[in-house]
């Protein structure tokens, strides 16, 4: 211990006497051999010490320091650890711009917090330093503020290498989160119109089968880790995703929960309002990155042409004399237009995107829309299940189980039922009994009338298949007369021909007789 106050107190002893020799350097030394004498003095003071300090101003000259509010921003998520600050003594709190309800805990100028990045420690400490006015400007002195991280010397690389860009990383993935998100819709011909999007979806919330949501929760955390890879095979840093089925099976719910899990804007693309693929093209250049692209009822929005239509077109615009109407001809919104969009040329206008389209009957699309590539992932979205049931009475009444649920999902799985559906009939009442009793009297209701319809649709197949018994019986009946007529008039002309047969017989029995007579005649007058 003697030893260790005794190497201090020499340190100490030194660099007092290296600052007392640079104080009368400065003054007795020229400017030459002053920087000559100050750089070995500096470069023996680090070697004396084993700390290092970064400095992080809040600004630099006249510029802001973006790093700065990036290390605000990640001290603030690490001051409330109380193992690793608990010496702390002074905290500053401020609202956030979301509003007064989000408080935000910081340093305190002065104060000192640790933090621990892959096992090296890192001491912050919050600095005010004034800076007195300028006597040829105007204004007067001005606070400025910096952060400073001390720590041991051999840890200079990682420092700058990896833990401050980790920071800033991190500060941006918090205010990513924090944002608000926007919806865009196309107002004019090529322009978008914003507004907040307070869609409350989530994964967590939608009503789908875990398996089939975790599928789709894999695919999106996988995408947007993958830049460089996608650099890498030279394709456009885009995901496609076709959502089919029923009407009020939650493909609306999805895109939110998308939007909301990866903190990506909408631009919900109305068709109906492009009137050219050139007014297209310009919307789609004008979406930012990290966004989703779409199309809802992408069969039915608008007739795209086909490649077929288009060709005919240009040969009909080709014979037209009329420029207005071979133009408009030739600058419709085309099927080959929007592809071009979602893997041609102009598919690397923006990075990070989701394509999503939405459709009720994915038979009606053109497979140029469906192949890998442009629709990367098919989600069919069904009716409800008995896991998706579970999921809204939790989301609606916050229960986990209840007596009625082995009835009401047997019924589910014996009738047709969409989302949609069921969540209305949970919202009509806050008494979880009666919102259940009335989900029960919807889906008795349903298996009735699917009975009724199976009922009446084996009538008419009964009746169909009487009827064409029948018919065939005519047509044999019909078959069997025709058969008989004719046995008849064969049995007739046989008949007949028998007949004949007889009187050629008699015939000729008569001629012979007359023959005979004749001859005996003969012979008798002879005899004479």
């Amino acid at each position: 211990m003697a030893s260790y106050d005794k190497t201090i107190a020499t340190a100490a002893s030194l660099a007092a006497s290296l600052m007392l020799v640079r104080s009368l350097a400065s003054e007795l030394l020229p400017s030459e051999a002053r920087e000559a004498l100050s750089a070995a003095l500096n470069s023996l003071r680090s070697r004396l010490t084993w700390q290092h300090t970064i400095v992080v101003e809040e600004v630099e000259g006249w510029s802001y320091n973006h790093v700065y509010p990036a290390v605000k921003a990640y001290l603030a998520t690490r001051v409330i650890d109380a193992g690793a600050n608990i010496d702390m003594q002074c905290l500053r709190v401020s609202s956030a711009n979301s509003g007064p309800e989000k408080l935000v805990v910081s340093m305190a100028t002065g104060e000192e917090m640790a933090d621990v990045y892959e096992g090296t420690e890192f001491r912050w400490c919050l600095v005010t330093r004034e800076v007195k006015a300028d006597p040829n400007g105007g204004g007067g002195a001005r606070e400025v503020r910096s952060y400073r991280v001390s720590f041991h010397k051999k840890h200079k690389e990682k420092a700058l290498k990896e833990y401050l860009p980790f920071i800033v990383a991190t500060a941006k993935a918090i205010k990513q989160g924090e944002r608000s998100l926007n919806i865009y819709m196309n107002e004019d011909t090529d322009d978008w119109a914003p507004m907040d999007l307070q869609h409350p979806s989530t994964f967590s919330t939608l009503a789908m089968d875990q398996k089939q949501k975790q599928s789709i929760i894999d695919d999106l955390d996988r995408f947007i880790k993958r830049k460089d890879y996608y650099r890498r095979i030279g394709k456009a840093w885009k995901r496609g995703y076709l959502l089919y089925g029923p009407p009020g099976t939650g493909k609306s719910s999805l895109i939110a929960a998308i939007a909301n899990h990866l903190r990506f804007d909408i631009y919900d693309l109305e068709l109906t309002g492009v009137e050219s693929n050139s007014d297209l093209r310009r919307l789609l250049v004008g979406m930012t990155n990290r966004s989703i692209l779409v199309v809802e009822d992408i069969d039915c929005t608008i007739e795209l042409m086909q490649r077929e239509e288009q060709e005919e077109d240009k040969e009909k615009s080709k014979s037209k004399s009329n420029s207005k109407e071979k133009k408009k001809t030739e600058d419709k919104v085309t099927l080959s237009g929007l592809l071009n969009f979602v893997d041609g040329l102009w598919s690397t206008s923006g990075e990070e995107r989701i394509v999503v389209f939405t459709t009720n009957y994915k038979e009606r699309l053109d497979p140029a829309l469906l192949r890998p590539g442009r629709m990367d992932m098919h989600i069919h979205m069904g009716y409800c299940t008995p896991e998706a049931f579970r999921i809204l009475v939790n989301n609606y009444h916050a229960i986990e189980y209840h007596a009625k649920y082995p009835e009401i999902e047997e019924l589910i799985k014996e009738v047709t039922v969409t989302p949609a559906e069921v969540a209305e009939v949970l919202m009509r009442n806050d008494d979880t009994d009666v919102a259940l009793d009335d989900l029960v009297e919807l889906l008795n209701t349903k298996k009735k009338d699917a009975n009724e319809i199976k009922i009446e649709n084996k009538q008419v197949d009964e009746k169909k298949d009487a009827s064409e018994i029948k018919t065939e019986s005519m047509q044999v009946d019909e078959k069997k007369d025709c058969d008989g007529t004719k046995t008849e008039s064969v049995q007739a002309e046989e008949k007949n021909d028998d007949k004949e047969v007889v009187l050629k017989m008699i015939h000729s029995q008569k001629t012979e007789a007359v023959r005979i007579a004749e001859a005996n005649s003969d012979q008798s007058v002879c005899t004479i």
